[in-house]
């Protein structure tokens, strides 16, 4: 019984992500608000580790902006919402970092050329990292610490088995499943 249960948590999520897609490309009242709620942080959270908090929040609406206004160039079954505003945020951040490299800034009383924050080949980096923490993220809690003790704490999958007393088939279950269903995220964000 509490299996059937855990499968009906699950299958919400799932189709509240799709809901937010799909509303979005009909261009419903409130799938804006719902796709920001969704990705604003992911989006939010590259711009600022690329540009800096203050021109982030600025950067963040135009990201938001510019997809909702080319929202019927997005094809859910292409890549997930989230990846689709990634490849948006990169080229705005790219684009503002030319601009700041372009504008002089005062330093030290004198007049230089300003030094960018993030490289792009240091933005495209940072990206595909929040596109894998956030595929982390949407792990089911078991499947999440399973692989985190295998790939960050380099354990096999025995001393997993025994650290956490679960059966090793489990572990090697947990381990695979999830690493199926990140690879299935990340494919549908590029």
């Amino acid at each position: 019984m509490s299996s059937q249960y855990a499968v009906s948590m699950r299958v919400p999520e799932v189709n509240a992500v799709d809901d937010v897609e799909a509303s979005f490309v009909a261009g419903e009242p409130d799938a804006l608000r719902r796709a920001y709620d969704a990705q604003g942080t992911l989006i939010y959270t590259l711009c600022r580790r690329s540009l800096g908090a203050e021109v982030a929040k600025d950067i963040t609406q135009e990201i938001f902006a510019s997809g909702w206004f080319a929202r019927r160039q997005y094809d859910p079954s292409r890549g997930s919402l989230g990846g689709w505003l990634v490849g948006i945020a990169r080229n705005k951040i790219i684009d503002q970092l030319r601009a700041q490299n372009r504008r002089p800034q005062l330093v030290n009383g004198e007049t230089s050329v300003g030094t960018a924050l993030l490289s792009p080949v240091e933005v495209d980096a940072l990206a595909d990292r929040l596109l894998l923490a956030d595929a982390m993220a949407r792990l089911p809690a078991r499947s999440r610490r399973m692989i985190e003790l295998a790939f960050f704490e380099e354990l096999t999958h025995l001393e997993i088995a025994e650290r956490c007393r679960l059966p090793l088939g489990t572990v090697k279950s947990d381990i695979r499943r999830g690493l199926a269903r990140m690879r299935r995220q990340l494919e549908r964000a590029s």
